[in-house]
């Protein structure tokens, strides 16, 4: 079978046998061998008789939510190639042929473009028209250095086994994000072509919560990008504090009337902490979404893991402890210098603010490195214990061979001593 439509459905009873007969309508039309594909999620308006009623095949998803949905028409499908699209009537399931095209062109994932093909009106509040999406989209752009111009179009191809492959994880509504970020990361063919988007066919609300969903698309985006929710704020906060810290231990500076001094040192200083902290950060969830699988192997981290090995780490985290612990033996010596009594503040501060930041920072480094190496301990490609059950049937198995070939030596000796038998 070359296409199955699949549709996720919830509570669609208005509009789902108009889209099953839409689709099955492009199969007759472009001689196209394929299926229709309900992936009920527990819908209580008889949905489910009106697609089979309508020619569809119905699976049943328990697990709510829309990625979930989809997933479980994806697994049942039968064709090598698969259109997804919502049972709402808002897409027009008569013109799937350029998304065709283009994967019988070797496409791993082809995108419908709304805002290219053209939005009709009341099809779109005007929020996600004008901000949610086009916001969204460019995030995902910006992030993963993707091409794609309308990243939540619901109306998309793609090749089964390609996104089978990627393993993808969530259930809900940042399933359409997951699809085109994985894609992506592994380098699939993406390309886009124009469709239509309607006014649904539905008189109750949408799905769709604009915030919640919102938020949940925009979380899925910087969580899967270690780089911009860690990296970049984090070598520009470190630089930040780095330059303030260093210009401010020498001595206040004066801006007009507003002077910097001791106090400004010290937020420069909590700055440098957060900052360096963020990079760690982006390379331990970097290593980590490396060895689950979540992210591919970026073979930039994997040489900075290489050359940073705990043994380093220990020494530059050692050397940064030292470095503080020498800035706080001389705070000692210049209150020791005093008798002991009561310091100029200011003087103080520059010793003792540049030492703590050293001896913070240290501990984080140290702490990083033994973390990178549990991460990278390798996990055994053998089993520790051997089954005892499997051993008890490996046994049996060699006791039943050893009867089968003693029983049957037996009967070749009876017919070599019995001449009559044998002639």
């Amino acid at each position: 079978m070359e296409l199955s439509v699949v549709m996720p459905c919830l509570n669609e009873a208005e509009t789902v046998e108009t889209c099953v007969r839409k689709a099955l309508g492009f199969f007759a039309e472009h001689g196209v061998d394929g299926e229709v594909i309900i992936a009920d999620n527990g819908s209580t308006d008889g949905s489910q008789q009106l697609a089979r009623d309508a020619g569809a095949r119905v699976v049943p998803v328990s697990e709510k939510g829309y990625g979930n949905a989809l997933m479980g028409g994806i697994r049942a499908a039968r064709g090598t190639y698969v259109v997804m699209g919502d049972a709402d009537d808002s897409y027009d399931f008569t013109s799937l042929m350029p998304f065709l095209t283009e994967l019988r062109d070797g496409a791993d994932l082809v995108m419908g473009n709304r805002f290219k093909g053209g939005i009709a009106p009341g099809a779109m509040p005007p929020l996600h028209r004008y901000l949610g999406n086009p916001v969204l989209s460019f995030v995902g752009r910006l992030f993963f250095r993707s091409k794609i111009g309308d990243f939540h179009c619901g109306l998309r191809g793609f090749r089964r086994d390609s996104i089978l492959r990627l393993g993808l994880q969530t259930g809900g509504m940042e399933f359409a994000s997951e699809m085109v970020v994985r894609c992506t990361l592994a380098k699939y063919d993406i390309r886009e072509v124009p469709t239509t988007l309607s006014p649904d066919g539905r008189s109750r609300a949408p799905h769709l919560s604009t915030w919640r969903d919102g938020w949940r698309h925009l979380r899925f985006l910087m969580l899967y990008s270690p780089r911009w929710l860690f990296l970049i704020p984090g070598l520009l906060l470190m630089t930040l504090g780095l330059i303030g810290g260093i210009t401010l231990s020498a001595g206040p500076i004066h801006v007009g009337d507003i002077a910097f001094d001791v106090d400004t040192l010290a937020g420069a200083s909590a700055i440098l902490v957060i900052g360096f902290q963020a990079v760690l950060s982006a390379l331990l969830t970097k290593v980590y979404a490396m060895e689950e699988g979540f992210l591919p192997h970026d073979p930039r981290v994997q040489r900075v893991i290489r050359s940073w090995s705990l043994e380093r780490g220990l020494v530059v985290g050692g050397l940064l402890a030292l470095a503080g612990l020498v800035g706080l033996v001389a705070s000692l010596i210049h209150w020791q210098g005093h008798s002991f009594g009561q310091l100029d503040p200011h003087a103080l501060l520059r010793i003792v603010v540049p030492a703590a930041t050293a001896l913070i920072m240290s501990f984080q480094m140290i702490f990083a490195s033994l973390f990178v190496s549990i991460l990278g301990i390798r996990r055994p490609s053998h089993p520790l214990v051997a089954d005892p059950a499997e051993e008890a049937a490996i046994v049996v198995d060699a006791a039943v061979q050893r009867v089968r070939t003693e029983n049957g030596a037996t009967s070749a000796d009876s017919e070599s001593m019995n001449p009559a038998k044998t002639a």
